[in-house]
Formats: C-alpha cells, sequence, structure tokens
C-alpha cells in the first residue's frame, strides 16, 4: 500500500548531535574557549542594549538599529550554542526530532532577518552620506519602527514557510547528525522522502533572503564610496568613512560565511569545513559586532563613561552613608 507523502508516521523520534568528533581529546578546552566566547557575546550584546535605553545620545536611527543587531545576536547564540556546548563536553548529544525542527525554524527566522535588517543599516548610512538633508525626514522614529516589525514579520513567514515544507517530508534516518545544530543539509539528509522540491524551495528563498539585501547593500556603498571620493578635505573623507566602516565590517563578516555554506556548492566542501564555517556566523561574529561597533565608535564609548561614573557614584554614596 503506498502513502502520500506527509501521511506516514516517521521512524525517529530523537537525532543524535555529533558536533565536533574531532576534537575529543582536548573537549574540555574546547568548552572553556566556548564559554568565554559565549558570556562575551552575552555580555557586549545586552552592553549595547543597556547603553542604548541609558543614553540620550545613542536615540538615533542607527543605533536602534544596531541595537536590533545585538538582539538578533543575542538570540542566534542562545538557539545554538547551549546544544554546541553540550556536544563540546559530552562528545554528543540527543535531541527530539521536533526540537531539531523547531531549532531549525528559529534559526532560519533570525538569520533572514538579520540580512534584511543589515541591508535597512547600508541604506541608513547611504542617506546620511549621500543625501543627508532629506536624512531625519525619512529615518524617521515611526519608520524605523515600521521598518524593524516588518523585517520580523519577514523572518517569521521564511521560518513558517520553512516548516509547512518540513513537516511533509518522512524521517526515516539515519538518527544521527554530524554537525552542532539542526541546518537544513544535515536534517534533509534524514529523510527518505523526495526533498528536491524542498532544496528548490530553499534556493528560491535563500536567493530572496540573501541576495536581494547583499544586492543593496553593495549598490548604497557603491553610491557611499562615490560620494566620499567627492569630498575634498581628507578629515571629510574620513569622517565619511568612519561613520560606515564598522558596518562594511559587519557585513563582510557576516556575508562572507553565508555566502560560502548556504549559496555555493557544498558537495566539495569537507564536514569540518563547513562546521568552522558555521561557527564563524552563530558564534564569532556575534562576539565580534559588539567589540566592532563599541571600540569604534566615540558615542558609544562617551555613553559607557558616562553610565561607569554613574554606577561609581551611586556606590559611593550607598557606601558613604
Amino acid at each position: 500500500m503506498s502513502f502520500p507523502q506527509g501521511t506516514l508516521p516517521n521512524n525517529i523520534t530523537t537525532i543524535v548531535l555529533l558536533g565536533f568528533p574531532d576534537v575529543h581529546s582536548f573537549n574540555f578546552l574546547f568548552f572553556s574557549l566556548l564559554i568565554i566566547l559565549y558570556f562575551g557575546t552575552i555580555f557586549g550584546n545586552l552592553l549595547i542594549m543597556s547603553l542604548y535605553l541609558m543614553s540620550k545620545n545613542l536615540q538615533s536611527p542607527m543605533y536602534f538599529f544596531i541595537t536590533q543587531l545585538s538582539l538578533y545576536d543575542l538570540l542566534v547564540t542562545t538557539d545554538v550554542v547551549p546544544t554546541l556546548l553540550h556536544t563540546a563536553l559530552y562528545g554528543e548529544l540527543t535531541v527530539s526530532l521536533i526540537y531539531c525542527i523547531l531549532q531549525l525554524c528559529f534559526f532560519v527566522m533570525l538569520e533572514s532577518s538579520e540580512c534584511f535588517l543589515l541591508s535597512l543599516m547600508s541604506y541608513d548610512r547611504y542617506l546620511a552620506i549621500c543625501n543627508p538633508l532629506r536624512y531625519h525626514s525619512i529615518m524617521s522614529h515611526k519608520f524605523c519602527v515600521t521598518s524593524v516589525t516588518i523585517i520580523w514579520f519577514m523572518g517569521f513567514i521564511m521560518s513558517l514557510t520553512d516548516l509547512f515544507a518540513i513537516q511533509n517530508l518522512y524521517f526515516c534516518g539515519p538518527h544521527a547528525i554530524d554537525h552542532f545544530y539542526c541546518d537544513f543539509e544535515p536534517i534533509l539528509k534524514l529523510s527518505c522522502s523526495d526533498t528536491s522540491i524542498f532544496h528548490y524551495q530553499v534556493l528560491i528563498l535563500g536567493s530572496f533572503v540573501i541576495m536581494i539585501p547583499f544586492i543593496v547593500i553593495v549598490m548604497s556603498y557603491t553610491y557611499i564610496v562615490s560620494t566620499i571620493l567627492k569630498i575634498q578635505s581628507n578629515t571629510g573623507r574620513h569622517k565619511a568613512f568612519s561613520t560606515c566602516s564598522s558596518h562594511l565590517v559587519v557585513v563582510s563578516l557576516f556575508y562572507g560565511t553565508i555566502l560560502i555554506v548556504y549559496m555555493f556548492p557544498t558537495k566539495g566542501q569537507s564536514l569540518l569545513l563547513s562546521k568552522v564555517l558555521s561557527l564563524m556566523y552563530t558564534v564569532v561574529t556575534p562576539l565580534l559586532n559588539p567589540i566592532i561597533y563599541t571600540l569604534r565608535n566615540k558615542d558609544f564609548k562617551e555613553a559607557l563613561q558616562k553610565v561607569k561614573y554613574v554606577i561609581k557614584e551611586s556606590i559611593h554614596n550607598v557606601f558613604s552613608v
């Protein structure tokens, strides 16, 4: 008897994440390094979000978007790193199939939203440098909040689309995924259904989510560089470039790994290389983003100094009573 696709009960209900089996000889050292990176990521991104809420000098569209980026990085790290830490310490982790699918969908929502947000941030820099007279009229508070809300909604739709597609697949094994979190390709390898349609869907949606924002970013920075080169004074050119250099570094780190992992052919890619690249945008980039924005930004430095002064004064007043 034949069953329609998606009506068969799955043969597997649990999945084993293998993590990095090659590092078992020094797994505690690897675990310790990941713990440091994880807490550094949490602290750095919470710091940016706190400074934005506490400082009046940071109440601008650019810092609002940076705060949203910190929120995405915080959630992505929280979605992926706990399973990574468990596999690093114990060698593997057993999770339910439902958990695995939900982890993937949550990850898709966040990464899709981050792609759109980075393109919006590049448009913000384009207006600030190339069309400063219209900047405040276009980048109003209402526009910023509405744009971010739409980005969250689009990320949710992308995630929901993948969820509907995955639930129609029949999973029969194997029971193990040679990765540290549930990604597209590893999950599809567990399915005995015809996944060609799903692959096409991922390719089409991935092209929309990754390439369209990437084109917007490239076009924005083409105009930005062209405008900066027309500035006569060296001081003016340096000041204009410094306002967008941090964002350019973040975009390069994020898109560099995302394009290699998801848009280029993976057949010639080793599993270890794929996992290392995945580490870049799930662990390293969320850690570097707050460092890049705070160390290279005068307003964040001033806000941090003011907060440190307020805390010091509060502690002094408590102990002097």
